[in-house]
């Protein structure tokens, strides 16, 4: 992914559970109350953000510039049957720097996940296959400097929410170069 190239909705959902659950709860992004650990295990092309499991959590996190950003908005995995139920019922909304985003809705992809041992996300250590879906956004890269996003997502009786203070700080490569 570059610049602001998106990713497949199986390519960013497959790749994103799999960063949710390369951690165990003490340092996963999931469960993270404060933004300590969003830059854990963070890919090279592209920059992931999570949810929570139920409630809100207010983040302060550093972006590298340069990077797209990704975000669920709301979402889950299992089989078809559980992605259409959950589907029927997702609602969301992102907000960044006060304007309205979008979320695009993936109501089922087929993804292969690997977990890491104690990882509170898929409760599963190992590659598996299952369908993922969800509402998600994908932003190009964010001009340096500091942003505000607000995301909220609902399905059925589950509601999540994560308020992101983000810097975004300048690439090294990036001042002074040409193209």
């Amino acid at each position: 992914m570059q610049g602001s190239e998106s990713l497949s909705s199986a390519e960013l959902q497959g790749r994103w559970w799999t960063w949710a659950a390369s951690e165990p709860e003490a340092t996963n992004p999931v469960a993270d109350v404060d933004g300590r650990a969003c830059a854990r295990n963070q890919p090279q092309d592209v920059w992931f953000l999570a949810g929570t499991f139920g409630g809100r959590a207010e983040r302060a996190c550093e972006v590298p510039g340069g990077r797209s950003i990704a975000a669920p908005v709301v979402n889950t995995f299992g089989d078809p049957e559980r992605c259409a139920d959950f589907m029927s019922g997702a609602r969301g909304t992102v907000v960044l720097d006060g304007q309205v985003v979008e979320p695009e809705a993936y109501p089922g992809d087929s993804i292969t996940v690997l977990g890491a041992q104690g990882n509170p996300v898929t409760g599963e250590e190992g590659r598996f296959a299952a369908t993922g879906c969800g509402l998600w956004v994908q932003l190009p890269p964010l001009a340096p400097g500091k942003h505000s996003l607000k995301i909220r997502g609902r399905s059925g009786g589950f509601s999540t929410g994560a308020d992101y203070a983000l810097t975004v700080v300048a690439s090294a490569g990036s001042a002074g170069s040409a193209a």
